[in-house]
């Protein structure tokens, strides 16, 4: 099997023109173009608000079993959009070269841990750590007015498995 192709004259005159351009179609009368590219815009921000609770922020589609799961979900959702947006529009306003996903990136490897002590007693001490920052995300974290206890107080729980004896 062969294939044979031949270049039109003057294409590519037309595709250098429209290289980095979109051609949109639509059905909206002449003269309205602002509105043809603004809900163009908002179309590519919802899709990659979505991209982003997929991917970066690991929020999957799940079937709850129960409404209540379903609206728990709705929100663990909306909330993760609304940082994602939060984040987007701080680095903008500070012309920061960080990007929301390289953020979540960068402080992904902070963690929270108990360290459980039994007493002789039968008792246990519950330690709560957090691992400490790198200059990066020390610099990161300052930037935004964030600052981390060296000790949170164990004394309040953080979810409902969580059990203090």
């Amino acid at each position: 099997m062969t294939v044979a192709w031949q270049a039109h004259e003057g294409r590519q005159t037309w595709q250098r023109a429209l290289e980095g351009a979109y051609l949109l179609r639509t059905n909206l009368p002449p003269g309205e173009h602002a509105t043809l590219g603004k809900n163009y815009i908002q179309l590519t921000e919802a899709e990659a608000a979505f991209r982003a609770l997929k991917r970066a922020l690991s929020v999957r589609p799940i079937i709850p079993q129960l409404e209540r799961r379903t609206q728990a979900h709705i929100l663990v959702a909306f909330l993760g959009d609304a940082l994602w947006v939060t984040l987007k529009h701080l680095f903008r306003r500070n012309d920061s070269a960080l990007s929301p996903s390289k953020a979540l990136a960068l402080l992904g490897t902070l963690l929270s841990d108990d360290i459980v002590l039994p007493t002789t007693d039968g008792r246990e001490i519950r330690l709560r750590r957090l691992t400490t920052p790198n200059a990066e995300q020390k610099h990161f974290l300052s930037q935004l007015g964030i600052t981390i206890p060296d000790i949170i107080s164990s004394d309040q729980e953080c979810s409902a498995d969580s059990k203090i004896v």
